[in-house]
């Protein structure tokens, strides 16, 4: 129906084109065939990416990084995403990042220790990733506008936090898209990083996101500390963060932990001196 009317559309100038006589009737005629021919590419285009994605596999699939380690210390399941989900612009650690970390947050709601780990961030001199939700964007402008001031990156995490692979098309669609016109209209940043909640998703979903224009980016290391009730001791985080470095890291971490603000700027510190540097 959509390629019906714009073929109508393009009829209708043509037609309307054509009462006008002369020179400026045919420079008009060239620039309404130019312009045809760009929205026929386009609709060529959409039918193809709709049709390849239609055949892609629903199959809902949840992501954990899980324990078993290759000889330099990555995730398998990391290097196995990586592999087999890359053509979709998707990863889940960054390949030949040697003695690089990513330092990413997931912004579900705002406990009290954002602002603290943006301190610590600027004292330190450290870029980061903070993937943020509608709800999250719309309570929290100011501080959303300081991770912008300040160098960081937004990323897509949703509008509404619902599982990608669960959702119709036009659902996928716009959970990514009315997010993305959100941020870019109230903050004039463009977003270009997707989390997809929970870390679920199917190849179906990965295609939907990567046709929206955007990379998925999941992570290598994560651990339980969006528990607020159940932080584990300052110490033993610091030990897990520290103990699984690697080279290309990708670190989810939760703002909502009071752990993760009181050792951020201790494991920035520690791994510098292991010849670390953050990306």
């Amino acid at each position: 129906m959509k390629i019906l009317k714009s073929a109508l559309a393009l009829v209708g100038i043509f037609a309307m084109i054509g009462s006008v006589g002369g020179s400026k009737g045919e420079e008009l005629m060239q620039k309404a065939k130019d312009t045809a021919q760009v929205a026929g590419e386009a609709i060529v285009k959409r039918i193809s990416l709709a049709g390849e994605i239609d055949t892609l596999d629903r199959t809902k699939v949840g992501y954990g990084q899980g324990v078993i380690k290759d000889d330099k210390n990555r995730p398998v399941g990391a290097t196995d995403f990586n592999a087999r989900y890359g053509n979709f612009d998707a990863f889940a650690l960054k390949e030949n990042e040697e003695k690089t970390i990513y330092l990413t947050f997931d912004q579900g709601y705002e406990n009290g220790y954002t602002e603290k780990i943006l301190d610590t961030l600027r004292e330190k001199n450290v870029k980061a990733t903070f993937f943020v939700v509608g709800d999250y964007v719309k309570r929290n402008e100011e501080l959303v506008r300081r991770m912008i001031d300040e160098g960081h990156t937004i990323g897509n995490h949703s509008m509404s936090h619902y599982s990608m692979p669960t959702l119709s098309l036009a659902q996928c669609q716009d959970e990514i898209t009315s997010l993305h016109d959100y941020v870019r209209d109230k903050f004039q940043y463009e977003m270009t990083l997707f989390r997809p909640p929970m870390g679920e998703f199917s190849e179906w979903s990965l295609g939907v996101t990567k046709e929206c224009g955007y990379e998925t980016m999941l992570w290598s290391f994560a651990y339980y500390d969006w528990v607020t009730d159940d932080q584990p001791e300052p110490s033993q985080a610091l030990d897990k963060l520290v103990s699984a470095a690697h080279d290309g890291a990708v670190y989810l971490l939760h703002s909502v932990s009071s752990t993760n603000a009181q050792i951020l700027g201790d494991f920035i510190d520690e791994m510098r001196e292991k010849g670390y540097k953050f990306g």
